[in-house]
């Protein structure tokens, strides 16, 4: 027996038509290189459709990819309805590449047009196969041989019908940043854009509204901005684009002025913003959302204590286009102790709905998810099935355990993880114990060759300017933090920690610098300079299990203390790690 519900397909064109219709007047703002532009939903849909006609008379098809090289910003956000609504492909360049993969990309993808804001006329290089250049009005500088966006927009027909599409065909693709090998292509069809918003605005994700204004950091050249330019509009949210004011002055100052109830972006953002003087007003904020990277809970507590506003992690992938997990606390969490809580808060939290996980033990506890949502192969890729399991589940390339029931606690990345004496150390685990020191800014902890053990722990550190701390002060301050045989024997102190093209660790740049590099001679760590042997925190004995701290007995729950002599969570520090 059959359902009798209408078969209608999920298509990214019903998200633009909801907005119109039942958003019309909301507001939506742009800052750019000259000052800020204000339109609204329906005018920025009346555009779109404007913007697909000019496309079709350009010849472009269903299935053609148009990319885009450009900030946040509400042109950005017409290209975002207009070209998957058309049937083409939207195609978001990551401006932050180096040349070579860009070159890749575009050629991979076969973009035929490519729109790119006048503010970065001169850093995008001319493709070879696109046909078209069209540039976008963010600032008063010209490209030779370009198009005018606003003369495709008036030119084209305000009544172009978007049509009916299949909803799995492709709607939008993203290349993946990994740090080996080629960008790989995700392709994210009409039905997993829809299905994602509707999850990302579940009252325990992100859980948009009508009332909020959100201000999406995160850059809408990567992975589709998470989802948030799609989940604000089927909720008609206020949209706020910082468009290329993107250094935390500016950002505050934008919070501060349009009144953003809501925000999102990598926890670089919120430390640069954390170490301004005076304080930024962020009274209107509600929420942050942070991800991308491992969210420190020194961060989450700093936030708190200097602004009273709740930082929540999201964790996701390109694959999942992005959002797969998020962490609120739980109903219960007045029976759960300060500490725990904001354990839990630095947890990736609990799977969105409609996504399955599991973690494989005989992978080393690998994450595996899969969903209608998460990327079922690779656009054009050999080497696809080599990150899909037999049974076609995602593997993410993450080491996970499960927490208080439920909640998805990462514990480092496969390939990041530091194996000393036939035991892993979690780098994840170290960073963030070392960062929350008061006098540490970031830090990040990489394997490098021992003799003896195979491999030990590099801390990189990037202290607070004028800041005395030494490498005996950062291993004096995670005694009792984490189990002695997991402190690191090397620190070095770098001026900043190298980061990705969408903000993450860059730990490939210091394994190149410092895994081979012999020039330092490692500072002692226990007494008489030898290292000290796995296990030697506690009295004697085995060496214990990773993360069960020194004294004997099961590993403790995230955020329950050192009472009993049990090793704290990481991060239970002091609170700032600005």
């Amino acid at each position: 027996m059959d359902g009798l519900m209408m078969d209608t397909p999920l298509l990214v064109r019903h998200l633009a038509e909801r907005a119109a219709t039942v958003f019309g007047d909301r507001e939506i703002v742009s800052r750019t290189a000259d000052g800020v532009e204000r339109s609204s939903y329906r005018e920025v849909v009346e555009r779109a459709h404007r913007l697909a006609s000019a496309l079709s008379q350009m010849g472009i098809r269903p299935g053609d990819r148009v990319a885009t090289f450009g900030w946040n910003s509400l042109r950005h956000l017409e290209l975002y309805l207009a070209v998957p609504s058309m049937g083409a492909v939207l195609h978001t360049l990551n401006i932050r590449l180096f040349e070579e993969d860009l070159r890749y990309i575009v050629s991979h993808a076969k973009d035929r047009v490519v729109f790119l804001d006048a503010s970065l006329a001169a850093a995008m290089p001319r493709f070879e196969g696109v046909e078209h250049e069209v540039l976008m009005p963010d600032a008063e500088v010209q490209r030779d041989g370009a198009l005018a966006y606003e003369d495709l927009v008036e030119g084209g027909d305000p009544d172009f019908a978007f049509g009916d599409l299949d909803e799995n065909a492709a709607a939008a693709m993203c290349y993946t940043s990994g740090t080996t090998g080629r960008p790989k292509g995700v392709v994210y069809s009409h039905r997993s854009i829809v299905l994602h918003a509707l999850c990302v605005n579940q009252a325990d994700s992100i859980g948009l509204r009508e009332r909020d204004a959100i201000m999406p950091v995160v850059p809408m050249f990567h992975a589709m901005a998470w989802g948030l330019p799609y989940a604000a509009a089927i909720a008609g949210a206020r949209q706020v684009f910082p468009g290329p004011h993107m250094t935390p002055p500016a950002l505050a100052e934008l919070i501060a002025a349009e009144r953003v109830t809501r925000t999102a972006g990598v926890p670089t953002v919120w430390h640069g913003m954390l170490g301004l003087d005076p304080p930024p007003d962020l009274s209107s904020l509600d929420e942050i959302m942070a991800g991308g990277a491992a969210v420190p809970e020194s961060l989450i507590r700093a936030f708190d204590e200097r602004f009273g506003i709740p930082i929540m992690q999201g964790w996701g992938m390109t694959e999942t286009s992005p959002l797969a997990s998020y962490s609120r606390p739980p109903s219960d969490v007045e029976l759960l102790s300060d500490d725990q809580v904001y354990a839990l808060r630095a947890a990736q939290g609990r799977v969105q709905p409609l996504v399955d996980l599991r973690i494989d033990e005989e992978a080393g506890g690998e994450l595996h998810v899969r969903g209608p949502f998460v990327a079922s192969d690779y656009y054009d890729d050999p080497t696809s099935r080599e990150k899909f399991t037999d049974d076609g589940w995602l593997r993410t390339g993450d080491v996970a355990e499960l927490c208080h029931g439920s909640y998805i606690r990462l514990v480092d990345r496969t390939k990041d993880l530091v194996k000393s004496g036939g035991e892993w150390i979690s780098s994840v685990d170290l960073e963030n114990a070392i960062m929350a020191h008061e006098d540490v800014l970031e830090a990040a902890v990489i394997a490098v060759p021992d003799e003896k053990w195979s491999e030990r722990p590099c801390a990189c550190v990037v202290v607070r300017e004028g800041a005395p701390l030494d490498a005996d002060g950062v291993r004096a301050f995670l005694m009792g933090r984490v189990a002695k045989w997991w402190l690191p024997e090397r620190v070095e102190f770098v001026d900043e920690v190298p980061k990705t093209s969408v903000g993450k660790f860059d730990k490939k740049v210091l394994r190149a610098r410092f895994a081979g590099d012999e020039g330092q001679a490692p500072r002692s760590g226990a007494a008489g300079g030898e290292q000290p042997a796995p296990g030697s925190g506690a009295a004697g004995g085995e060496q214990p299990a990773p993360g069960s701290g020194a004294a004997g007995g099961e590993q403790p729950a995230p955020g329950s203390g050192a009472a009993g002599g049990e090793q704290p969570a990481p991060g239970s520090g002091p609170a700032s790690a600005s």
